[in-house]
């Protein structure tokens, strides 16, 4: 990790962007890739639930997973959940990501990612408006979102409640001129309350990657389509792209024996293809199912 690394107000290094704000911060303080400040491509803000499930989180990973590897910076808040994923699909990408943080750029704050800090202060960036040793306190977490807003072209909301601290890095994006973004979720629950709610007031709706990259103006990064681990999993992997189904579902509609169904499913969670969501269902990873399958959409 390399040491920190003071930007001040008016001197060079210092991001134009945040002094869109009306109480742009005095300085800087930052751990990491100092240029990553300067970043001349898409930029692209993700926020949401720090409770997220896991097809909420999946989604964020692969979302910010493909957006980094077609050449856009990932800014996120380094808080449990969305946040997390977010910097981890960028990671994951092998591409550089900022966190800003609520508390001193040294502090690694929560401690139960304090991993994910050491791998941003040496692969990306870590930032923050307060000195150095500065502890996390609540009210500097509405705070710090403003500078995610402004470091962002497009902020993107996965899964958030309608009380939360995404939707105030949403209104900052919004009263900053910056689009905002949101993944639907399923109704009546909570933590969809939040996106349904940006959607409802004209927020760009995103379901895939391919809907995320057309905002950003990229193009998908070159590269082959995952594939079913095997001809078994293949045909599982195809039922679900049809919709959630539990595996004793799919061991009817597929007409095989609960055993290979299951070990077919496993495979595919290993291989990163699917997940189980809140009600035990079994869903897909891919985005948008080929051939005539109907689009996929993400059912929490």
């Amino acid at each position: 990790m390399s040491g920190q690394v003071v930007v001040r107000r008016g001197r060079p290094g210092y991001p134009g962007r945040l002094l869109e704000l009306h109480d742009p911060p005095a300085a800087l303080h930052c751990i990491g890739r100092l240029g990553l400040l300067d970043w001349t491509g898409p930029v692209l803000g993700t926020v949401g639930s720090r409770t997220a499930g896991e097809p909420g989180l999946a989604l964020a990973r692969r979302l910010c997973r493909a957006a980094a590897a077609a050449g856009a910076l990932v800014v996120s808040g380094l808080a449990l959940g969305i946040d997390a994923a977010a910097h981890d699909g960028a990671l994951d990408a092998g591409e550089p990501t900022v966190a800003v943080l609520g508390c001193g750029a040294d502090v690694a704050y929560p401690p139960r990612n304090r991993a994910l800090y050491r791998r941003v202060t040496e692969e990306g960036l870590v930032v923050s408006e307060y000195p150095a040793g500065t502890e996390p306190a609540p009210w500097r977490f509405p705070a710090r979102n403003r500078l995610i807003a402004a470091l962002a072209d497009v902020v993107l909301v996965v899964e958030a409640r309608r009380r939360s601290g995404a939707l105030i890095t949403a209104d900052h994006a919004l009263d900053l001129g910056r689009d905002v973004l949101a993944v639907p979720g399923w109704p009546g629950f909570a933590g969809s309350a939040g996106v349904n709610a940006l959607l409802k007031a004209g927020a760009g709706l995103i379901e895939d990657e391919v809907d995320l990259l057309g905002w950003l103006g990229l193009a998908a990064a070159a590269g082959p389509a995952p594939a079913a681990p095997d001809p078994q999993a293949g045909r599982v992997l195809d039922a679900l792209r049809r919709g959630p189904a539990h595996p004793d579902q799919l061991a009817t509609v597929l007409a095989m024996d609960a055993g290979p169904v299951s070990a077919a499913i496993a495979r595919l969670e290993l291989a990163g293809l699917v997940v189980r969501d809140e009600s035990g269902c079994w869903i897909p990873l891919l985005g948008r199912g080929g051939g005539d399958a109907e689009p996929f959409l993400p059912p929490w």
